[in-house]
């Protein structure tokens, strides 16, 4: 089978497009033909194995997948690696029935990041109808769901992104204002398209100076949540600041949710209910093939990519 492999730790300059021997399912497995893979901001930390969980080589990327079993049943799963690849072997039991009204599009695109930014919102976040939330990368994947996600819940939502273009789509999508991301006062930026109020939410994932920008920016009670680390800059947090505020620093890694299923499960249903109604839809930024995961990887870190990116091994 054709796959994306590793051999050295380097990020999408160390991609390699191999011919690997195909996977071979134990007891309890299933083989599934890739459809589509989704591609993740943490997949560019994996591949330099500078992620929250240390990684071994030789590596296939890719957390995400959507296919076939070799019974033709239409399924999505997690895989934590191995999916940028024709073929994946997954355990039966986390394989997840991908309802008709669903294209694998929708279920490789939603899943990781969909779970994501449910829990982002509606878990850590714990946004109220009437709270005001601040979306960072809300031009994203996870940011362009979480804002479906928020609006749902209610909330008057505020999304950062980098250029008019990405914008414009978060406002499409429901966002009440947007703020330029690269704005050189982002706090007083934040709180001007706030009408000069304070937020009640955050949800970070950039690290560096924003960090801070975005702690001022948070009222009485609001709560920030970090859930990634794009700069790789990371910040302190003053304790003084946060009794001073009463306001509280939030972290989420998925990994701890997917352990606990009576968290995960009925995310997982909500979810795909919420796709098949039509009531959340992916954006898709672009399909690439396998062959060209490297120049995926390519738009995603230098933020000129909007939506889900996806790989097709079909192709």
């Amino acid at each position: 089978m054709k796959a994306i492999q590793l051999r050295e730790f380097g990020g999408a300059d160390a991609f390699e497009h191999v011919d690997l021997d195909d996977p071979t399912p134990g007891e309890g497995e299933v083989l599934v033909e890739v459809t589509r893979a989704g591609v993740n901001f943490a997949d560019t930390h994996s591949t330099r194995n500078d992620y929250l969980a240390p990684q071994e080589l030789p590596l296939v990327p890719g957390a995400e997948v959507a296919g076939r079993t070799a019974d033709g049943r239409r399924v999505a799963a997690l895989v934590g690696n191995g999916g940028y690849a024709e073929r994946v072997v997954v355990p039966e039991s986390l394989t997840i029935p991908i309802p008709d009204e669903v294209d694998d599009e929708q279920a490789a695109g939603a899943l990781l990041q969909g779970l994501t930014a449910m829990t982002l919102v509606k878990r850590s976040a714990r946004i109220e109808p009437g709270e005001t939330i601040l979306i960072e990368a809300a031009a994203g994947g996870t940011g362009t769901l979480a804002v479906q996600i928020a609006k749902t819940a209610g909330a008057k939502v505020i999304g950062l992104a980098s250029s008019a273009d990405k914008r414009a789509l978060v406002e499409d999508l429901g966002a009440d204002a947007t703020v330029d991301s690269q704005s050189e006062d982002l706090g007083a930026a934040i709180l001007e398209a706030n009408d000069g109020q304070k937020g009640d939410a955050v949800l970070h994932m950039s690290g560096g100076d924003a960090f801070e920008a975005e702690l001022r920016a948070l009222a009485p009670l609001g709560r920030m949540v970090v859930f990634g680390n794009a700069s790789r800059e990371s910040r302190p947090v003053d304790s003084s600041v946060l009794l001073h505020g009463s306001k509280a620093v939030i972290g989420m890694w998925l990994v701890h949710v997917l352990a606990r299923r009576d968290l995960a499960v009925p995310l997982v249903a909500e979810l795909l209910e919420a796709l098949a109604t039509g009531a959340l839809q992916v954006t898709i930024g672009g399909v690439y093939p396998l062959s060209e995961a490297a120049r995926a990887h390519q738009a995603l870190e230098s933020r000129t990519s909007a939506g889900k990116l996806l790989l097709d091994p079909t192709s």
